[in-house]
């Protein structure tokens, strides 16, 4: 049990001369809720795959649950609960039908109403899987994964597409398997989402890691808790803000400046004062986000 639940190091996956995965060492340890991070086309979906069994690597090594797929993967299956980026469950089976399908396939498992009250889907448990919602499909998606009972759940991008509340159903149900003192790893391109969830988060790009801590370590790393953004008829150059008072980082956004600053009483005025003789046409303000300590490590926003 000291063990981390998932290991990999120095893991490596190639498709030809393309490395999706290029060296990426990663540690989950157990009970966390853990988020890989990145752009579409970072490796997060591909190491994923290779953590479930579902891939296998060019070079590196792997553990889970203190166990390699090469010698344990019956058993390892039994402990595993996975929800995929998308799920096609049979249309003309009903939710409790899927469900005893899936439980079917594990030696144990949790009760199947103990499953459809943890999803709320109890009272949909008649009904056919293509007369459900976007939402309901995507509960069921994840209470398929949760019937066995799992040590550990993969979670790839589980609520993308999802409306606010369906979104916030499937957050508590992430948060109570944990609160078991089970281990989620889980992607997503939602910021909000790993902050709530994540105990610690890995930043991935380019198949590497590129930064790794709890979101409020990350966002910290940025040297400050306020982001500034603006634009001017006149182009500006990060450069030129650089230097002004309490700004401690500035890089160049989609049409003008972002400004990283400590305290924004302080950079603001010096900011205006310096901006406005070049015609400034937009400025906002916002708290520091993961998403601001992504842009400022690669210079490409999540979804790019």
């Amino acid at each position: 049990m000291d063990s981390p639940a998932l290991r990999c190091e120095k893991l490596v996956k190639r498709y030809g001369t393309l490395a999706a995965v290029d060296g990426l060492d990663l540690e989950v340890r157990r009970g966390e809720c853990f988020g890989l991070l990145g752009p579409n086309g970072a490796g997060k979906t591909t190491t994923v795959e290779i953590l479930e069994g579902l891939n296998e690597p060019t070079a590196g090594s792997v553990e889970v649950l203190g166990l390699r797929w090469d010698e344990d993967e019956r058993g390892l299956r039994q402990r595993l609960g996975i929800s995929l980026q998308e799920t096609h469950l049979p249309d003309k089976l009903t939710v409790e039908e899927n469900l005893k399908l899936f439980r079917s396939f594990y030696a144990q498992g949790r009760p199947i109403d103990e499953v459809l009250d943890l999803v709320e889907l109890q009272d949909k448990r008649k009904t056919w899987t293509e007369k459900l919602s976007g939402g309901q499909k995507q509960r069921l998606a994840v209470a398929c994964a949760l019937v066995s009972d799992p040590e550990v759940l993969f979670l790839d991008e589980p609520t993308t597409g999802l409306d606010p509340q369906s979104r916030r159903q499937l957050w508590d149900v992430v948060l109570g398997f944990k609160s078991r003192g089970r281990t989620v790893l889980l992607t997503t391109h939602y910021m909000d989402e790993a902050e709530r969830l994540c105990d610690r988060v890995a930043v991935v790009d380019k198949g590497k890691v590129i930064a790794l801590g709890t979101p409020a370590e990350l966002i910290a790393g940025l040297g400050g808790q306020q982001v500034v953004e603006l634009a001017t008829r006149t182009p500006v150059v990060p450069e030129q803000l650089a230097d002004l008072p309490a700004v401690r980082g500035a890089r160049r956004s989609a049409d003008g400046v972002a400004l990283t600053v400590e305290q924004l009483h302080v950079a603001l005025p010096a900011i205006l004062d310096r901006v406005e003789p070049l015609g400034l046409t937009r400025l906002s303000t916002h708290n520091a986000t993961l998403e601001d300590v992504f842009v400022h490590l690669t210079g490409r926003h999540l979804r790019e």
